[in-house]
């Protein structure tokens, strides 16, 4: 009897409800911020200096007089998604296979089964378990170095520190995860279903699918782009991106020009010294011929 009251109290709860709906929010606001994310970190293929701009946007920058911005902007963006991606990993654990027995159910009823969202779910799962180490250090890193959004600091980072591995399996996980997971997101809460469901859900689907490869496409190329900053600034790493850089390496040139144009003018004069210093100074063992006498003639 008293089980039987305890087991009704547990279907009566409101609590599994609940955190659903905040695990459903969580990944809600964590998944549009990942697309947010990555069309800005991909600015750096059109070059440093947007890259440049979107950072220095982020620290705002244009709110101080010296154009420096405030890094403490992004340390508090910064812990806002780490505290929202902690509460949603945390939401998440419920659902996972905790032992070797469930694992097993699971995989074989998605054998039977052949169904695909199913197979996005296992897929969310194994992205989720990897992104909440991989994740956790990106996040770390960034909450307590602030300041190291720059086109060099990043690409330094990413050479220099040995990080690209890291990135490349995180940025995988992450768009596999962020866009199953808005579309689940979407076919749960019937978001966008319309009139016909199964209409709705393979154009969906299809949407997905095409998101998932214009995200992978651009974040590789990003990837690729600090790979080769990161290697071209192997000797000068910790250096900080300079928005007036062309303009200082074209004088840097010219100055080098007049340099090299100045060394032949001033070798020739020193030339000319020695020259002029060799023809005052007489030979040794040898007079010059005015302090020579006369010849005599005989008579």
């Amino acid at each position: 009897m008293d089980s039987y009251i305890i087991e009704s109290i547990k279907k009566n709860s409101r609590i599994p409800a609940r955190l659903d709906f905040l695990q459903s929010g969580t990944g809600l606001i964590l998944g549009l911020f990942m697309w947010v994310h990555m069309l800005l970190v991909a600015s750096i293929i059109l070059g440093k200096g947007s890259f440049n701009f979107v950072a220095r946007t982020m620290e705002l920058a244009f709110l101080s007089d010296t154009g420096q911005g405030f890094p403490i902007a992004v340390f508090f963006a910064v812990f806002i998604v780490f505290t929202l991606f902690i509460i949603h990993a945390l939401l998440g654990v419920r659902k996972f296979p905790i032992s070797w027995k469930q694992h097993r159910i699971i995989t074989d009823q998605m054998q039977m089964m052949n169904h695909s969202d199913t197979n996005l779910w296992y897929i969310q799962v194994v992205t989720g378990f990897i992104m909440f180490f991989a994740g956790s250090v990106h996040l770390y890193v960034m909450l307590t170095h602030p300041g190291s959004i720059d086109p060099y600091l990043s690409a330094d980072r990413i050479i220099s520190g040995n990080m690209w591995p890291l990135y490349l399996i995180l940025l995988i996980c992450v768009e596999l995860h962020g866009t199953i997971g808005l579309y689940r997101l979407c076919m749960k809460w019937g978001w966008f279903s319309g009139k016909d469901a199964r209409k709705s859900r393979k154009t969906l689907k299809a949407l997905k699918n095409r998101l998932t490869i214009f995200f992978l496409t651009i974040g590789v190329l990003a990837l690729l782009v600090f790979v080769v900053i990161g290697i071209n600034h192997r000797d000068k790493v910790g250096e900080r991106y300079n928005k007036h850089e062309p303009a200082v390496e074209q004088v840097r040139a010219e100055e080098v020009i007049q340099a090299e144009e100045q060394v032949p003018v001033e070798e020739q004069a020193q030339i000319e010294e020695h020259v002029q210093a060799d023809e005052e100074i007489p030979a040794e063992g040898h007079e010059p011929e005015e302090a020579q006498p006369a010849d005599v003639t005989h008579q």
